[in-house]
């Protein structure tokens, strides 16, 4: 098994690699605003999976610099990923969204503008826009799939179709973005082989992937299902040994973007182990060179 990380992927477009900086743009998601939903997907934090992001309410040069400050300590780094992290970060007035990641795309500092939406909110204007900036710097779009299941989909809320997925990438390719697919690890009553089936179908489409942990959260609906026994979290062990066979039904040049993920640790409820990163990195980075070896 060979997989491309991101690490050397970004050394293999750009001589280096960058640090992200998560950020926000006053925006909501059609699955909290009433338009498909109002609780939003059952996992999702309060937050809008946006914990580490920063203040929305901040204008945006603040935001990138009071993002850089927080990572100096661990790089000496001159150039970053403008990450907009929070909640669907195309789904608001597209002024707004036009004058925000333009100003950003535009700073010296930005190597690399990224947006992660949903596929459901990616309309021609946006697309447009989207296609424009990536004339001026690379831009990254992050799509919050989870899963291809419609049963897992539906007990989610995830609020549209798989096809509706797949129509945003053809839409997306079209403007020469790199595309980024978010897959959850540990969705309630999946199973192992359905979620390397959700691996190998979307590294048919996709040019980056985000394997991300199941992490149950404090205020969530999923947090509820939890405490009433309804479900189980994945142990380390089984977490690894997925997380291998999904990387091994990948296409060699789909980028993997995240192996785990960073749940905040004063909303975390389950499960408990994942709160030591650098064991679970370790451990993940075994089982895996383990698994090349095979």
């Amino acid at each position: 098994m060979k997989y491309l990380s991101l690490s050397q992927y970004l050394k293999n477009e750009y001589g280096e690699k960058y640090y992200k900086l998560s950020l926000a743009c006053s925006t909501t998601c059609p699955n909290r605003d009433g338009k498909c939903g109002s609780n939003g997907c059952i996992f999702c934090s309060q937050k809008g999976s946006g914990d580490f992001a920063q203040d929305a309410l901040l204008p945006i040069d603040i935001q990138i610099d009071k993002a850089k400050a927080l990572i100096k300590s661990k790089s000496d780094c001159d150039k970053y990923i403008a990450y907009f992290q929070s909640f669907t970060s195309t789904y608001a007035d597209l002024n707004h969204l036009e004058k925000v990641f333009t100003k950003t795309i535009a700073r010296e500092d930005i190597a690399i503008l990224s947006i992660a939406t949903r596929p459901d909110c990616l309309d021609d204007n946006i697309i447009e826009l989207i296609a424009k900036l990536n004339k001026i710097k690379p831009v990254w779009v992050e799509l919050g799939l989870q899963s291809i299941h419609k049963q897992t989909a539906d007990y989610i809320r995830r609020g549209y179709e798989t096809k509706i997925y797949y129509d945003a990438v053809e839409k997306l390719k079209a403007t020469g973005v790199h595309i980024i697919t978010h897959i959850i690890l540990g969705l309630p009553y999946e199973t192992k082989e359905m979620m390397v089936q959700t691996a190998k179908e979307i590294g048919k489409a996709t040019d980056g992937v985000k394997l991300q942990l199941l992490h149950v959260l404090k205020g969530t609906d999923l947090a509820k299902e939890y405490e009433d026994k309804k479900f189980e979290v994945l142990t380390l062990e089984q977490y690894a040994d997925i997380l291998c066979e999904c990387i091994n039904a990948l296409p060699e040049n789909v980028v993997v973007h995240r192996i785990t993920g960073d749940g905040n640790k004063a909303e975390l409820i389950a499960p408990l182990w994942s709160r030591d990163k650098k064991r679970v990195l370790n451990f993940i980075n075994h089982k895996i060179s383990e698994y090349i070896r095979q």
